[in-house]
Formats: C-alpha cells, structure tokens, sequence
C-alpha cells in the first residue's frame, strides 16, 4: 500500500513538473527535462546513448551498465520504483565505486535554498521521476 501511495504522489509530482516544462515558451519534447538531468549527471559515466560507454566508463573496474537495457534485463517491464530509488540514493548500487552518485541529496541541495526543506522535497521527486522516465523512454 505505501508503495502505491509513494508512486501517485511521485507521478503527482512529475506531472506537475512536466506541466511547468509544457507551459514555458520554449518547445520541449515530452522528456527534455530528463534527457537533460541524464546528460548532465549520467552522461560522463554511462555514455549520452546510455549505453555505457561513457567518457571515463573506462576509468571503472567493472564495466558500466547500458541503461537502454534496464527493462530487458527484468524480463521485459521497467522497475520504475527500482529505478528512482537506484538515483536518489535509497538502493545501493555496487560496482563503480560504490555509492552510484546521489542525485536525490545533490537535486535537495540545490532547492532547498529556493524552496525550503518541505518544499524542496516534491522538487526532488519530480526531477528524479523526470530523469527515469526518461530512461524508461530509451528502452531497447
């Protein structure tokens, strides 16, 4: 049940970030905004097709993960919850270093300057929700 609560406020989120990106004067694709958060924090590592082969993937012990093959490796449906809980910090990834970089507490760093403490976290959740549908978008 809290699974389910979490995900409609997350989807709540998201859409109403979206709706900001769909009202602003520029035109932007349904997930501009992910692409850019993956571009500018997923990139380096994991490549700008996402398929590992990053600029400095090499510089890992283990190879990077081909984010477009998330689905594929969970017999064929994309673990959203997973995912966002990958990216935000909630779920260790071991590999690279470990931890993957936090982007839930880099993203709560960077709004709560603006929006407050109660405020940045609906900030948070929407620019992670954005960053994994767009993930969930460039499935092979």
């Amino acid at each position: 049940m809290l699974r389910i609560i979490t995900l409609s406020f997350l989807v709540s989120a998201g859409a109403a970030s979206a709706q900001s990106a769909t009202d602003s004067a520029t035109d932007m694709s349904e997930f501009s905004r992910g692409q850019q958060e993956y571009m500018s924090g997923c990139a380096a590592c994991h490549g700008e097709n996402a398929d590992g082969n990053g600029p400095i993937a090499t510089m890992f012990k283990t190879p990077v993960p081909d984010l477009t093959g998330i689905a594929e490796r969970n017999d064929g449906k994309f673990p959203l919850l997973d995912v966002m809980h990958i990216i935000d910090g909630r779920m260790e990834v071991r590999g690279h270093g470990n931890p993957m970089p936090i982007f839930g507490r880099r993203f709560e760093t960077e709004t709560e300057d603006t929006a407050g403490v109660y405020g940045s976290e609906p900030m948070v959740r929407g620019r992670v929700l954005e960053l994994v549908l767009y993930l969930q978008s460039i499935q092979k």
